[in-house]
């Protein structure tokens, strides 16, 4: 729950109050970030149990090292350092058994933002579930990248930040984990492109039955060829 005291407080402030000693402002800090941190670790490891480790592993090294932040960076930046520095560590500790993808609603739904939900289209559903299985083919640094930049929409500049590495870095592991994964998902564009185009070509057949602008008789709405194409697209 919202607490009335930090409205209008700053991240930098309420770590400066936590440091010393307000019992509730780190708290409230948590409540801020954690769904952006909670989904930047679970599309990173891409299980949930191991994400949820992740991020509470991430918050309790938050919490103890808060007295280290000098301001160089965002609050929000050092906290998805910490987090992705914590699903890196898990991700190359757990290389040897790979995480099954994603298979069912409900821990799909876990893996989208906190704004999206599984009751989304079955076909988004389903290119999300092999995009992020995919994603777990990917060496951990490589991962973490793409899911900043491409999956969180961060500024290359600001997943260098949070990722600590020149951005130099972060643009050439996103550019590594794009070629990979390009075939992997081919087939996906394949099928987005068939569909498409069966959509357009339902389109055009629903236009041929639209009267001429000016034809031999004004077309009432009585006139069932005006009632099925007017209005042309739906």
């Amino acid at each position: 729950m919202d607490d009335a005291r930090f409205a209008d407080i700053s991240d930098q402030d309420l770590l400066a109050q936590h440091v010393a000693g307000e019992a509730d402002a780190f708290g409230e800090i948590v409540r801020r970030h954690r769904d952006r941190l909670w989904a930047v670790a679970l599309r990173t490891l891409g299980d949930r149990e191991e994400a949820a480790d992740a991020v509470q592993d991430a918050l309790v090294s938050a919490f103890r090292a808060a007295h280290t932040f000098r301001g160089q960076s965002a609050v929000t930046t050092w906290l998805h350092r910490i987090t992705v520095n914590a699903c890196l560590d898990r991700a190359r500790k757990t290389a040897s058994r790979r995480t099954a993808p994603v298979d069912d609603a409900e821990r799909l739904d876990q893996l989208m933002e906190p704004h999206e939900s599984a009751e989304a289209p079955a076909e988004r559903q389903d290119l999300h579930r092999e995009l992020l299985a995919a994603l777990t083919t990917l060496p951990a640094e490589q991962r973490a990248a793409l899911v900043l930049v491409d999956m969180q929409a961060y500024p290359v500049a600001e997943a260098a930040r949070i990722l600590d590495v020149p951005t130099g870095t972060v643009k050439s592991r996103c550019a590594r984990g794009r070629a990979k994964l390009l075939p992997l998902l081919t087939h996906l564009r394949s099928n987005r492109t068939d569909s498409q185009d069966s959509s357009v070509a339902r389109n055009r057949t629903q236009r041929t039955s639209v009267p001429p602008a000016s034809g031999p008789r004004d077309a009432g709405d009585s006139d069932p060829a005006a009632v099925k194409g007017g209005g042309g697209l739906a």
